[in-house]
């Protein structure tokens, strides 16, 4: 028998598992491969822990993957809805009311927005609703523009 192999089997005599074998020197084969399995790092009792975990954990990975999913696919829209209401505030600002509906609507699908003029200033506000699954998410941009601009 090799070193190691001698080595792997080996247990300490004198009752260190509580078994009368134990202590008469002979240790009984299951206790000889318990001991070795624990020396491997493979614990007997607690076969299918690791399934078991994962059963439970998957779930949860699933729901934070997919808020994290929906976040970002909010943020997106509310960064298309800026740049829609920037673009529109500064065709309305020019003249060109008429554009900025389409500049809007097609930022994000379904959006409306107002106009509102304060002295120098052509103000659009954009309204849309981004849908997260069931949940929808109201997203509002306003941006300025000075009237008159080239």
């Amino acid at each position: 028998m090799t070193r190691s192999r001698r080595r792997a089997l080996e247990l300490p005599v004198g009752g260190a598992h509580g078994c009368p074998s134990a202590a008469s020197g002979g240790a009984p084969r299951d206790l000889r491969r318990r001991g070795a399995m624990a020396r491997a790092g493979v614990v007997g009792d607690q076969r299918g822990s690791v399934t078991a975990e994962l059963a439970v954990a998957l779930p949860a990975v699933v729901v934070v993957v997919t808020l994290a999913v929906g976040a970002l696919t909010c943020a997106a829209a509310q960064v298309r809805l800026q740049d829609g209401a920037a673009d529109a505030a500064r065709l309305v600002a020019r003249g060109d009311e008429a554009r900025a509906d389409g500049v809007v609507a097609g930022a994000v699908d379904g959006a409306t927005h107002s106009v509102a003029r304060s002295g120098d200033l052509v103000c659009v506000t954009a309204l849309a609703d981004a849908q997260f699954g069931p949940v929808s998410v109201p997203l509002t941009a306003r941006s300025c523009a000075l009237d008159g601009g080239l």
